[in-house]
């Protein structure tokens, strides 16, 4: 299934930038950064379950927020796109 989160974390402090690197990290585990404070993930429930456990682990939810959108797995009709940065194909081979 498709899972867009959103993030934003409190980077006034260095725990908060150190908080902001630890997130960034553990989403180039799952997927990849579409925008500046989004990520899309392809994952399965467990592997969901998984990222937002380790999420919430690092975050200080009295100053950070996440949002999970969980878009199934027919989201190919319902994601689309317009301007500059052009989608990725999620599903395909990642080359670097």
């Amino acid at each position: 299934m498709l899972v867009l989160i959103t993030y934003d974390v409190s980077t006034i402090t260095s725990a908060g930038q150190k908080r902001l690197r630890k997130v960034s990290k553990v989403w180039q585990n799952y997927g990849q950064r579409v925008q500046n404070s989004v990520f899309e993930c392809i994952v399965d429930a467990t592997q969901f379950v998984s990222l937002k456990l380790e999420l919430a682990g690092i975050i200080d939810e009295s100053q950070d927020s996440l949002r999970f959108y969980q878009l199934g797995n027919n989201y190919k009709n319902k994601v689309e796109h317009v301007g500059i940065k052009e989608s990725l194909e999620l599903e395909g081979p990642l080359i670097l």
